[in-house]
């Protein structure tokens, strides 16, 4: 098969997905800054050939010429950390809009046909319908980091009505899992390691959201591409009901073996600027494919739980 170029492949949710489309016989090409991922979640492949890793940032040169001859851009590269949007906006305007439409410049002059796009749930900004819906309007982030997401949808959008691309776009509920570098279980385990006494919890602990395993959610996007035919299409990945974040705190407890942890709340209903209180996407769509998430929240943050402190 003809190879495939993953952005952001050496990071938690691109490692993943690299695992998955070695397995299934693909050959790969990674491109990854290393900024918030790591060549050793790669060292199992980067031996045998199957992926030829290149370390190089999208917003510099050098790294479009991989795409000369692939089928298909899985663009996976972003800066990540909502919360950081509100003080240092200008990293993920750069780092998620303008690196976007470079790999789709890119795409353009290399004639690659076809692009996987990561986009998250805060496009919906406080949505007032839960579960929401692909469908729903209108589409007002809350955060930079959705904003930016959004824009880089638009974006996809045009390039495929203007050059004739094909388009999967994914917006995630909350990814969690193995290697996972960010977010309120790594928040936890590592405010524990340093005081298992402790536990300062952002917001009132009662936001309550999503969440799903990563190897459900890379199975839920590998299961899109092979199915969904559109030159657009546009999907939620995520579970079918939610948990409160104090909830994540008493089970990141739990597997740590602690006992008479002091919760500390900084207050407020949002956790952070730009914090949605409650999200639940609706994965009707995913199931009408043929593609049902295998758990719920509290499993898929239990299994979270248990591989990250592995």
């Amino acid at each position: 098969m003809a190879a495939c170029v993953v952005t952001g492949g050496a990071g938690f949710i691109g490692s993943h997905l690299v695992d998955a489309l070695v397995a299934r016989g693909e050959s790969v090409v990674v491109v990854d800054s290393l900024r918030s991922g790591s060549e050793e979640n790669l060292s199992a492949h980067l031996s045998g050939g199957r992926v030829r890793f290149i370390r190089a940032d999208l917003l510099g040169d050098g790294w479009q010429s991989a795409l000369f001859g692939t089928a298909r851009v899985w663009h996976l590269a972003a800066d990540p950390d909502v919360r950081q949007g509100a003080f240092t906006p200008g990293s993920q305007v750069h780092q998620n809009i303008i690196a976007t439409w470079r790999v789709l410049e890119a795409m353009r002059m290399a004639g690659v046909p076809e692009i996987v796009f990561t986009s998250t749930s805060t496009v919906y900004g406080d949505a007032k319908v839960i579960p929401t819906p692909e469908e729903y309007a209108p589409l007002e982030p809350v955060s930079v980091y959705g904003a930016t997401k959004l824009s880089c949808e638009a974006l996809i959008s045009a390039y495929c009505h203007s050059f004739g691309m094909k388009a999967w776009i994914f917006r995630f509920a909350n990814i969690v899992g193995k290697r996972g570098g960010h977010g309120v279980i790594h928040d936890f385990i590592r405010k524990l390691s340093s005081d298992p006494r402790r536990l300062e919890i952002l917001g009132d602990g009662r936001q309550s959201k999503s969440y799903l395993e990563v190897a459900a959610c890379v199975d839920a996007m590998l299961y899109a591409v092979d199915h969904a035919p559109d030159r657009v299409n546009v999907f939620n990945i995520g579970s079918e009901d939610w948990i409160d974040v104090r909830s994540i705190a008493d089970l990141v407890v739990e597997g740590m073996g602690l006992s008479g942890v002091e919760y500390v709340f900084t207050g407020g209903e949002r956790g952070w600027v730009g914090d949605v209180p409650r999200m639940q996407l609706s994965v009707q769509k995913m199931k009408s494919l043929g593609w049902k998430p295998p758990f719920g929240s509290r499993e898929s943050v239990e299994r979270a739980v248990a591989a990250m402190l592995e």
